[in-house]
């Protein structure tokens, strides 16, 4: 296992007390100590009194609340950078807003290169579609310029950069007036980042990376691979991360392994493992995602990036390599095959090694009550986003419109994962949605159709707990002695047991349930501010003036 994380000074024993500390060893905890880089001890505030006098520092807590610090298991760092830092869409409300950013920025930034932008999202336009070639040309003054869509699998652009990439017109995906998708898309998306400076693309990560910190993410999993970056800024981002203070990285390389040697070159590459957005299909919002059935508004079942056999290939030597294997797999009979190509190479070399080595899975919209039992079976983890359906679930969203509504609320089916014991990691896929791990709670909690939510605690596990044990590591994501001192401090309100149904769950809101609260995420509720964020017991964030 590869874990970037920065070189530390010489390790304070630290006291923490007077707040409230999220822990399953004393869910009446208000004090812990930190001692070499892990959790010492987690109590009352009477007992702290025995500690006070052997520490090399005492935190005043004032009523704040330490929690695990979030996982985020997906992210796409250097490109969550390049949108902190550049053109940003996803406020725009209609196609002429859209545009005018473009002028404005390509105004604003007169020096050569290609702009990059981030975000727009024509479903949520009145005008229901992109903008036009003639029309971005125009805006952009004839720069070349790659704007994604919020998804990142179609993107539109201008000529200009068009002109970058011989070829381009003859590649699959290619359309003379409308957004590029697959290999044309890919073209030119490694045309766009191949104009970003080895400078811009460090200080790209390094505002990522500091944003997380400042969310209170102490762990990120980079989802790279070929067909998203390069290896340059994969292993440049583990180097930076290796270098200085900051959240760790564990990262992916989304490349597909036929023996030994291809896992010995995604171990080289300093991966944990061959999987993240390895592509077995694409994406709803842009119709490529596939389908066992055609779309509402299109004419087909999307797009196959990989089928069963091939699936199994990679899972049976990544397995037999030692290697965590994964794929990016949204549409049901992407997942379908899936769960087929898995359960090949677990007839091939046994369940229990299939299991042991936790493979796992992004996305896992669609999913069926047969695929969700697949997942259990195989020991499959969901890496889900659950900003997706706060996004884009909903009877008018853009799920509904592209599957219709009954299709629609059968995506994103928490409560149904965990009642059959599979594994949930949680994440943004940023920059398709923001880093936001409290939201990420809520919208979880507050799903859009209310038989798939599921209880604040369970998702807050999922976002701290659940994105260690993602990468095989079952030490940390909970603050018990002998785990890592990776922690967030909050400012919050009154800290409360929220469950989806009280009917079913009234027994844990007592308080002689011994459940540690948590803060109110109800819909409107104000969500708690990052005052420190703390990894392997080094400061890694502090909110300025507090």
């Amino acid at each position: 296992m590869t874990e970037s994380t920065a070189p530390q000074s010489e390790h304070r024993t630290v006291l923490l007390r007077g707040g409230d500390v999220h822990s399953p060893a004393d869910p009446f905890a208000t004090a812990m100590v930190v001692e070499r880089g892990h959790v010492a001890w987690v109590g009352s505030e009477g007992a702290a009194d025995a500690f006070a006098g052997g520490v090399d520092e005492v935190i005043d807590l004032e009523g704040a609340l330490v929690t695990p610090a979030f996982t985020d298991s997906h992210v796409h760092t250097t490109s969550t950078g390049l949108a902190l830092t550049g053109l940003d869409l996803s406020g725009a409300r209609t196609l002429a807003e859209a545009l005018g950013l473009v002028r404005a920025f390509a105004d604003g930034h007169a020096e050569g290169g290609v702009i990059l932008g981030h975000g727009w999202d024509a479903a949520r336009w009145p005008e229901q579609r992109p903008p036009s070639r003639r029309e971005l040309d125009e805006a952009a003054g004839g720069r070349a310029v790659y704007l994604p869509r919020v998804d990142v699998h179609s993107a539109v652009v201008t000529t200009a950069l068009l002109d970058l990439v011989p070829g381009v017109t003859q590649l699959s995906g290619y359309h003379p007036d409308a957004p590029l998708t697959g290999e044309a898309h890919h073209a030119v998306r490694s045309a766009a980042h191949g104009a970003v400076t080895p400078r811009q693309r460090a200080a790209a990560q390094r505002a990522a990376l500091a944003h997380a910190a400042s969310l209170g993410i102490g762990t990120v999993h980079e989802c790279a691979g070929p067909e998203i970056s390069d290896e340059e800024d994969f292993t440049g981002l583990l180097e930076l991360a290796s270098e200085q203070p900051g959240p760790r990285v564990f990262g992916y390389w989304a490349e597909p392994v036929e023996d030994a040697e291809g896992a010995r070159r995604i171990r080289e590459l300093g991966a944990l493992g061959a999987a993240g957005d390895l592509f077995v299909d694409g994406s709803l919002g842009s119709h490529t995602a596939l389908l066992h059935e055609p779309y509402a508004d299109a004419p087909h079942t999307g797009s196959a990036r990989l089928d069963a056999a091939r699936i199994a290939a990679h899972v049976t030597a990544c397995t037999e390599a030692g290697l965590q294997a994964g794929f990016h797999a949204i549409g049901d009979a992407a997942v379908s095959a899936v769960v087929a190509g898995v359960r090949t190479a677990a007839e091939s070399l046994g369940l229990a090694r299939i299991r042991a080595a936790r493979h796992r899975v992004e996305h896992a919209e669609m999913l069926t009550p047969e695929t969700v039992a697949g997942f259990a079976e195989l020991g499959l983890t969901a890496s889900v986003q659950p900003a997706f359906d706060a996004a884009w679930g909903g009877l008018d969203g853009m799920y509904a419109r592209r599957l219709g509504a009954e299709r629609a609320a059968t995506l994103n089916p928490y409560a149904a994962l965990l009642r059959a014991g599979v594994p949930l990691a949680f994440g943004s896929d940023s920059p398709v949605t923001p880093l936001d791990p409290w939201g990420t709670v809520r919208a979880a909690a507050h799903h859009r159709t209310p038989e798939h939510r599921v209880s604040v605690r369970a998702g807050f596990a999922a976002h701290t707990r659940g994105g260690w044990r993602a990468v095989g590591r079952d030490d940390g994501g909970v603050l018990v002695p002998g785990a890592p001192a990776d922690y967030a401090v909050w400012r919050s309100g009154e800290l409360l047991v929220q469950t989806p149904d009280d009917r079913v769950a009234r027994w844990s809101t007592d308080p002689r349930s011994g459940t540690p609260g948590l803060p109110d995420l109800s819909p409107g509720a104000e969500l708690p501010v990052c005052l420190r964020t703390v990894v392997f017991g080094q400061t890694v964030y502090a909110r300025p003036n507090e």
